[in-house]
């Protein structure tokens, strides 16, 4: 067998697989619609125009930024609240733009609450799914960031509540210090937030905010009480002289992703990709600024809304009970 005939047998049997996996838990799709490319649309058309009526575009300085969601009638949007700052309009699928204000952020779920400024234009919202959570495996669609096309995929792992990361200083540390008086830095991340204060391999950590430290364990301790943002003073010993630094702490996974080989052919992620109260998790191809974004079910039935692009094949979104919530808190 020559290698194109293996390779063309090979991503047959693939796909064949990935419709069959699908169809397991995709039951409200016909077979039919599951292996004809018309019949397949045709099923997801009222899924499209749900998404397309729902999703906005926000723009700063002629650029997307991020999704917003329409929640009512008068104009009210669901965004990513550390996504949208610097919004300016708000673009429909239609090309109609409205200028937009922030009303009230959530910092618990990163969502912000925007009203869309059009007098007697009636929005339509989106519309909730009455399903506490969504089954794993059941289909998923969003529009695209153009809002142009669909972007559909499957819901792929168990919603859960995504902890808190802390913030990070950009280094790898060394073995305990007894001998040393501190720990010694055995990597720095280039570009990370310990290399753009001035910390540099070999140096030693004595302190962390004034506090004597000998163990990694204080240091992680110490920084990851801090939020990524945070300044933090570090003490260190480099070549017998004292030196102290404010470092502005990043995120742990945007500053460590040079590390991983995923994470490195995925593109673009999210900032802020912890600290989520609830989340469900799913495989739709979309990039950061289609975050704030509804995600849909097959019967055009919001069961979240986007808000971190993990990786390539990860996105986590808000559940849909989650967003209402938070809204009616925002909305008060």
């Amino acid at each position: 067998m020559n290698s194109s005939v293996f390779l063309s047998r090979l991503v047959f049997g693939l796909c064949a697989g990935l419709l069959i996996s699908n169809a397991i838990h995709a039951e409200d799709l016909s077979a039919s619609q599951r292996l004809n490319g018309a019949n397949t649309r045709k099923a997801f058309a009222k899924t499209k125009q749900a998404a397309f009526a729902s999703t906005v575009r926000l723009i700063r300085n002629g650029k997307l930024i991020t999704h917003g969601t329409i929640v009512s009638k008068e104009g009210l949007l669901l965004t990513k609240a550390s996504a949208c700052v610097g919004a300016r309009e708000a673009v429909l699928a239609d090309g109609q733009s409205y200028p937009v204000r922030i009303r009230r952020r959530d910092e618990r779920t990163d969502l912000a609450l925007l009203q869309m400024m059009a007098k007697d234009k009636s929005f339509e919202p989106v519309q909730w799914s009455n399903e506490m959570l969504p089954k794993e495996g059941g289909w998923m669609v969003s529009a695209d960031p153009k809002l142009k096309g669909l972007k559909v995929g499957v819901n792929s792992g168990t919603p859960r509540a995504i902890k808190r990361e802390g913030g990070v200083i950009g280094v790898i540390l060394g073995r305990d210090g007894d001998a040393t008086g501190g720990i010694a830095i055995a990597e720095v991340v280039p570009r990370a937030a310990g290399a753009t204060a001035g910390l540099k391999k070999g140096d030693v950590v004595t302190k962390v905010n004034g506090k004597s430290v000998i163990r990694r364990e204080q240091v992680i301790e110490l920084v990851g009480s801090h939020d990524p943002g945070d300044v933090v003073s570090i003490e260190v010993i480099r070549d017998e002289r004292s030196f102290s630094y404010q470092v502005t702490l990043g995120h742990r996974s945007v500053t460590f992703e040079m590390f991983n080989r995923n994470l490195q052919m995925s593109g673009p992620v999210s900032k802020r990709k912890d600290n989520f109260p609830m989340i469900i998790q799913h495989d739709l191809p979309l990039p950061p600024e289609a975050m704030g974004g509804p995600v849909l079910d097959i019967n055009g039935k919001a069961v979240g809304l986007n808000m971190a692009r993990v990786d390539r094949v990860t996105t986590y979104a808000l559940t849909a009970k989650v967003a209402q919530e938070s809204l009616k808190t925002l909305n008060r």
